[in-house]
């Protein structure tokens, strides 16, 4: 079969590898289409600390099981499905309270080990989730994504008296402005970034306000527009963002981190206690693939909206880098398989 392989940082090659064969407990997936994430490129750039070279990237992905392992239905080979790239123990703590996401012995497919970026994958049956024929091919492969929104929105529990601000209009953004518009119908929605053609991806997809904050102060823009954000949504990942937020945050706010920057940022404590803030982080997601499944069923989010560009898996180099530097057309990439 064919896979995707960082063979170390910077050199991509697509590799004869052999078929795959699941062991119990597991399935064997033909991979039809796989979504690029931004970690898939920081993986191929060298700036992923998790991951282990040579690998075979990709974690969002969809396609058909063509064999099982011991002890799994014969019964599933044919089905549709969308692989959960969370491998987790299902004994420690984490995984004890429903937490899988940070495992103490976490194994994140694509990154620990190999990923959906190959003709063929093999996982545990239970991270195979089957796809209603309801929901199309392309879209299918969207649902991963979408989980990164629900883990932060189950966690944050957004509702119609909530306004939200939320910094970054890329692809976590933006998820997770479809969900709190479509699902969870938030009273309105600011989105602040630096590139006006993603907050006008924003304004597509559910944003109420848009603010190009490279130039202007957001706190005074704010304070003209009169509004005090009740939940804010750190989908740009920079160290500078949460001391702001949490400057910008009305009393009882809730603060949710999506990132994952290595850089210090300096927070004042009092800001935080005088307004009794909750401040949530979000890693991967916590078996959200059936609430999403069924976000996608009811039409109360929209992926074809965010699928900007398609190639074969054969152009995975443009296709990285597509994603990569074209950040004012480009939001998800799809290969085929």
């Amino acid at each position: 079969m064919k896979s995707v392989v960082i063979q170390e940082p910077g050199k991509l090659v697509i590799e004869d590898r052999p078929m795959p064969e699941p062991q119990p407990g597991d399935v064997r997936i033909r991979v039809e289409s796989a979504g690029i994430c931004g970690s898939d490129v920081h993986i191929y750039r060298g700036h992923n600390p998790f991951a282990k070279y040579p690998r075979v990237i990709g974690h969002e992905f969809f396609g058909r099981i063509d064999a099982v392992g011991e002890g799994v239905d014969a019964a599933r080979i044919g089905e549709r499905v969308v692989g959960d790239p969370v491998v987790n123990c299902g004994h420690c703590y984490p995984c004890s309270i429903g937490r899988p996401n940070v495992c103490t012995s976490l194994q994140v497919i694509g990154v620990h080990r190999d990923g959906g970026f190959s003709e063929h994958v093999t996982l545990p049956a239970k991270n195979a989730h089957t796809v209603p024929e309801s929901i199309g091919d392309r879209d299918a492969t969207m649902i991963e994504p979408f989980t990164i929104a629900a883990n932060i929105c189950s966690q944050m529990n957004p509702g119609p008296l909530d306004v939200a601000l939320v910094y970054g209009a890329g692809p976590m953004g933006l998820t997770t402005i479809q969900a709190l518009r479509g699902v969870y119908g938030v009273k309105e929605i600011i989105v602040a970034d630096r590139i006006d053609e993603r907050l006008a991806m924003a304004k597509e997809n559910g944003a109420d306000r848009i603010i190009n904050n490279t130039d202007i102060n957001l706190a005074d823009e704010l304070a003209k527009l009169g509004i005090r954000p009740t939940l804010i949504v750190d989908a740009a990942c920079h160290p500078s963002i949460l001391p702001e937020a949490i400057g910008l945050a009305s009393p009882a706010a809730r603060i949710g981190i999506m990132g994952f920057s290595s850089d210090p940022c300096v927070i004042n404590q009092q800001g935080i206690t005088s307004k009794e803030l909750t401040i949530y982080s979000s890693r991967l997601n916590s078996n959200r693939f059936p609430m999403v499944i069924d976000w996608m069923k009811e039409k109360k989010i929209h992926p074809e909206k965010l699928i900007t560009h398609k190639f074969d898996y054969t152009q995975v180099i443009n296709a990285l880098e597509t994603f990569e530097k074209d950040q004012k057309q480009c939001c998800k990439v799809l290969l085929t398989f």
